[in-house]
């Protein structure tokens, strides 16, 4: 009788589990579909619209989004990870001033790629002080890892913090609405990650 009871213990938990699982999927699926669609269309995309790309019901979008700032919120937390796992991933894979460079262009393309996205993103950035700080604090934290590593091993000068470095690629993105602003914006990028580094460690062109 124990052992049925245990068995009929295992297969409630596993039942219970299932519904979580499918849960996280559906959200992730929202999520995905979101940065999708705002991309398309801005943010005044059509929430049923993310929902039919999410393959879920508008009842299934609500009840993990209840309002559209909190989809925007979401997407924003998620897109800000991101970048933080790829300097993780950069780290692991590239020589240290190389990592840098590529992440800092990382970030221009996502701008240049998602403007529709970028205003949704500010919108949900600019909703809270809270939300704003976290993506500040986050992404300082991924750059200065970078940073850390390249000075480290002699390949970047020591002087600059991650705070102005990441201050400085907002301000150089700021006016990413303007003709021909990218290729402009990732020169700058050039020539800033060159600036810190050595004459005998600067990329060859």
């Amino acid at each position: 009788m124990g052992n049925v009871t245990d068995n009929m213990g295992d297969h409630s938990s596993k039942t219970r589990r299932g519904p979580r699982s499918d849960a996280v999927r559906n959200r992730e699926r929202v999520l995905e579909a979101a940065k999708a669609v705002f991309s398309a269309g801005g943010p005044e995309a059509s929430l049923e619209a993310v929902a039919r790309r999410a393959g879920v019901g508008i009842g299934t979008l609500y009840r993990h989004f209840p309002t559209r700032e909190a989809l925007f919120e979401a997407v924003y937390r998620r897109e800000v990870e991101q970048l933080a796992d790829l300097a993780e991933q950069l780290k692991v894979e590239m020589a240290p001033a190389e990592a840098l460079r590529l992440w800092l262009r990382s970030n221009v393309e996502f701008v240049a790629t998602k403007k529709g996205m970028s205003k949704a993103l500010a919108l949900a950035a600019h909703s809270t002080s809270e939300l704003t700080a976290y993506s500040f604090d986050r992404l300082t934290k991924a750059v200065g890892a970078l940073l850390e590593r390249a000075a480290a091993a002699g390949e970047l000068r020591a002087d600059i913090s991650p705070e102005d470095l990441l201050r400085a690629l907002i301000g150089m993105c700021y006016l990413h609405d303007q003709p021909g602003w990218q290729a402009s914006v990732l020169r700058l990028v050039e020539v800033l990650v060159d600036g810190l580094c050595g004459p005998s460690k600067r990329k060859r062109r």
